[in-house]
Parts: C-alpha cells; structure tokens; sequence
C-alpha cells in the first residue's frame, strides 16, 4: 500500500470528493483530510492511501490538476521525522 500527500485542496473538499478524483486511476484504500485540532476547519492536505500500482499512475496523472480552481501538490507521502521529546517545556515543573 502506497500513501499520496495530496496538498493545496480547496477548504470544501470532502473525502468523497477527494476518492472520486483518485479512483479514476485505480483502487482507493483511503481517504483522510486533515483538520485544525483548534478549530476544526480543513488545513488544506490530506492523504490517500492506494496500492502502490495504481498509486504511481495516480500521482502522475493528479499532480498539478485543478480541484475548486487550485491546482493539486501530489506526491507519494514522506515519514514525519521523530521530534525530540520533551519534559512539557518550560512552563512544566
């Protein structure tokens, strides 16, 4: 299984909207948008999750298409670095 990054997604994508336009290149495992843990509005990525044939072709054919008027940043999703752990900052006694 291969994960996609998929960026600069209009704020009204759903997740459906989002499976609809990847499934025309292939099987789509999973969809997840990203939101604000504040707020609770949408950051604007998300991620797919498809098997890594269709995962290729998917990215090539979606990277730069226009979804709402922005055009996609897709690529297939990095590890986030490990950040250092700390004691709660410097407030924490």
């Amino acid at each position: 299984m291969t994960t996609i990054y998929v960026g600069n997604l209009p704020f009204n994508a759903t997740e459906q909207d989002v499976r609809a336009l990847f499934e025309a290149h292939g099987t789509v495992e999973s969809v997840k948008l990203i939101n604000d843990r504040e707020t609770g509005r949408p950051r604007g990525f998300g991620f797919v999750e498809m098997p890594q044939g269709d995962a290729q072709g998917a990215i090539q054919a979606m990277n730069g298409r226009d979804m709402g008027g922005r055009p996609l940043r897709v690529n297939e999703a990095q590890e986030r670095p490990q950040r250092p752990r700390t004691n709660g900052g410097p407030f924490r006694r």
